[in-house]
């Protein structure tokens, strides 16, 4: 910092950078107004004072304290540490530069990538000393591999955040011309241009690529040191590559890439809690999708509660889209994150929902909602759910890739079918009949003999119901003892009147196991409960409350001023333990709640005797009005 200082001018006494702190004030404003911006009289002056292209070892003099500590984690002999690690830093500098890691969070000064790199790549070299890779392995082919592994896990986590240059930001000079870092470094380009300062320009929106950063490793990586990572083995660098470019790898855990994670966000989490007490509240988890996204990777790959379209799956596939169980997705998430001991990771359901939301990570719904309704084929009740915005987010890189189902998962309430309407009396057969159409005696060749019509057995017994129902009452109009003594009605009008007779009662017995069915099944009471809530439970439920609709001697339960009264013994000759149903049932919000000492066991008279047992919310029972219900005491 003192070389620095030297450099830009001024003469002020700088502490050594500390390791997973911000920047100071002082040393920011030094590099943002280290020389005036250059003037051109053909050019309008710019209103960013851009940054200085300084001389990559003066940039790495502000880091000489993190260096040294990499230096002595790396434990090796001077010479060697020049040939690997530091010339791996130097090219990792050249091709970063000053560039901050992010516009407005974390690491947002300039210099922040470079030091987010050193970072993530010391405490990741350092949680190498406390593993063991390739365990399996013959301890001489461990000694071979070991320090192959360290140097992998250095630079894994030195370009673990090096695809931000390559999608999140446009380098350019005053006259606008833009950097490619597909071609060459940073330092390099403002070397080739003999530029003195450079402008920043920050993509909006823009969606998380790690799988960029493998496009930069050629700048970064010698070839001569992939190499000698790659000899007389076939895991080092896949391993690398798969942590840089966030791919997860599903035949064999990726201890590298573990410790680069953690090591990722140890960094970024310490640097904003010392960016709050300075600055304020910084972004919510801007750097926190990656790890939840790799988490659902993780699962869908590794558990089997998270195979696609199983039963009680987390995972559902459908026509429609990708969907998740949740909450209880939510608690797999975050047993996983917290066994990898990553620190900043929500716990809340909410906070994960809102993260992922940000991330464009999560579908809302057509009300802006986060969570859908949805009804798995293998499950009689409705399940709350969060839906992917892609299949790609879950699946990428699983083999053998799933297979959607050819059925949609979404629940759209359908109403109940209606029931025709009955012809009306004393309408023309202009209104009742279809127009006429031509029939297969049209076709026919001439002379030739046509099958005679068959008619379905029910329909027939219809029709002749029908005919009955209205000879019936036609006898019954004209048996002189049922009619009043009046002057009989006209023909024509009493032919109309007869004929209407006619059509409304064929219409009535031919609908009449309709209607009843209806009946029927509006009076029908079935549990509707939680998807959440165990099967063997809800079968047990289910029963007794279908037994509503038996006879009274065969109810196992009965409906109460507050709900629905189920004994105990009902659920015990179910094998259900009482115990077991009350801790469950109360822990998903299904019992009324009651202010009696003995929680939620009441008692009540159930076939003549007074009997333990709860009672159940009346919204759960489908058929029910719970209007009716009193609410609870």
């Amino acid at each position: 910092m003192k070389a620095l200082a030297n450099l830009l001018g001024k003469r002020s006494a700088a502490a050594p950078a500390v390791p997973a702190a911000p920047p100071t004030a002082q040393a920011t404003t030094l590099l943002h107004n280290a020389s005036p911006a250059p003037t051109n009289p053909g050019l309008m002056p710019s209103v960013d004072p851009g940054f200085v292209a300084l001389p990559v070892q003066e940039a790495l003099k502000a880091h000489d304290a993190l260096l040294g500590r990499i230096r002595l984690c790396y434990g090796s002999d001077p010479a060697e540490y020049e040939h690997t690690v530091l010339r791996l830093i130097r090219r990792y500098a050249d091709f970063v530069h000053l560039l901050p890691a992010t516009p407005d969070n974390h690491h947002n000064v300039p210099g922040g990538l470079l030091q987010l790199g050193l970072e993530v790549g010391f405490f990741a070299l350092q949680g190498t000393d406390a593993h063991i890779f390739s365990g399996r392995s013959t301890i001489s082919v461990r000694r071979h591999l070991e320090p192959r592994w360290r140097l992998a896990t250095f630079a894994a986590g030195l370009c673990a955040e090096v695809h931000r240059t390559l999608s999140h930001v446009i380098v350019t000079d005053a006259a606008g011309n833009a950097w490619q870092p597909y071609l060459m470094p940073l330092a390099h380009w403002l070397a080739s241009m003999n530029l003195e300062r450079y402008y920043l320009k920050w993509m909006p929106n823009v969606q998380e690529s790690r799988g960029l950063g493998v496009f930069a490793l050629p700048h970064i990586i010698p070839a001569d040191m992939l190499a000698d990572l790659a000899a007389e083995n076939a895991v080092v660098v896949p391993h690398m590559m798969a942590s840089i470019c966030g791919m997860p790898t599903y035949r064999e855990h990726n201890m590298l890439d573990a410790l680069v994670r953690r090591a990722n966000a140890l960094v970024i989490d310490q640097y904003l809690q010392a960016s709050v007490d300075r600055y304020g509240k910084p972004m919510l988890g801007s750097h926190l999708e990656r790890y939840l996204v790799d988490a659902l990777r993780r699962l869908v790959a590794t558990n089997s509660g998270w195979a696609p379209n199983a039963e009680k799956s987390r995972v559902w596939f459908g026509s429609d889209g990708v969907f998740l169980v949740w909450p209880s997705a939510a608690t797999d998430i975050r047993k996983l994150l917290e066994s990898d001991q990553l620190p900043g990771i929500p716990k809340a359901p909410e906070t994960i929902v809102e993260v992922l939301l940000g991330a464009g990570v999560l579908q809302p719904t057509s009300t802006g909602q986060a969570v859908w309704t949805i009804l798995p084929p293998s499950t009689k009740a409705t399940a709350e759910a969060l839906k992917l915005a892609s299949a790609g987010i879950l699946f990428a890189g699983l083999q053998p890739s799933p297979q959607p189902l050819a059925a949609r998962l979404e629940y759209i309430p359908s109403s109940e079918p209606q029931p025709a309407t009955p012809p009306t009396p004393g309408a023309g057969p202009s209104s009742t009949e279809d127009p006429p159409k031509s029939s297969q005696a049209d076709k026919a060749p001439i002379g030739s003999q046509m099958p005679l019509p068959t008619m379905h057995a029910t329909t027939r017994a219809r029709r002749q119901r029908g005919r009955e129902a209205g000879q019936q009452g036609l006898e019954a109009k004209t048996d002189p003892r049922s009619q009043p003594d009046i002057a009989p009605l006209p023909e024509a009008v009493a032919s109309q009147t007869d004929q209407a007779a006619q059509q409304t009662a064929i219409w009535t017995a031919s609908h009449e196991p309709f209607h009843s069915e209806g009946r029927a099944r509006a009076s029908r009471l079935k549990l509707n409960s939680p998807f959440r809530l165990p099967p063997h439970i809800r079968d047990a439920l289910a029963q007794i409350v279908d037994s509503l609709n038996e006879p009274g001697s065969a109810m196992a339960c009965r409906t109460t001023a507050h709900g629905i009264f189920i004994p105990l013994a009902e659920l015990q000759r179910r094998h259900i333990e009482p115990s077991l149903a009350l801790r469950t049932l109360g822990e998903l919000c299904m019992l009324v709640p009651t202010a009696s000492e003995a929680g939620p066991i009441v008692q009540q008279d159930f076939g003549g005797t007074q009997t333990s047992g709860l009672v159940l919310r009346p919204d759960l029972v489908d058929g029910l009005d719970a209007s009716a219900f009193l609410p609870p005491a």
